[in-house]
């Protein structure tokens, strides 16, 4: 199993999820997050000179899939998360050794 993490702009998450749950893929935890890349936030100006907002609001998307999943997961996202301008986002994907339910006690590498 894969665990995918997406960090996107806020306003590509509608587009993102429906891709996602047309893949029939509906499990998914959303957090909204701050951060920055490599251009380390926005340089503004204004009347009063130049101003810099360090970290930015994104969204994160996490989601769990099967190994043979995971290539389609990332290929909906990238299609429905992509404007072209810097500040799209990334996309970073684990392995995950073991699922549990807490419910149940199950476990994806047996019963718990």
């Amino acid at each position: 199993m894969k665990k995918i993490e997406a960090i996107v702009r806020s306003e590509t998450l509608d587009s993102v999820k429906c891709g996602l749950e047309r893949l029939g893929m509906n499990a998914m935890t959303i957090t909204d997050v701050m951060g920055r890349g490599e251009q380390k936030g926005l340089e503004f100006s204004h009347r009063t000179g130049k101003y810099r907002v360090d970290l930015l609001p994104k969204i994160k998307i996490e989601i769990v899939v099967r190994d043979e999943d995971a290539r389609k997961v990332i290929d909906v996202i990238i299609e429905r998360a992509r404007t072209g301008e810097i500040g799209d986002g990334k996309i970073f994907v684990c392995p995950v050794e073991e699922v549990i339910r807490i419910r149940t006690g199950e476990s994806s590498m047996g019963k718990a």
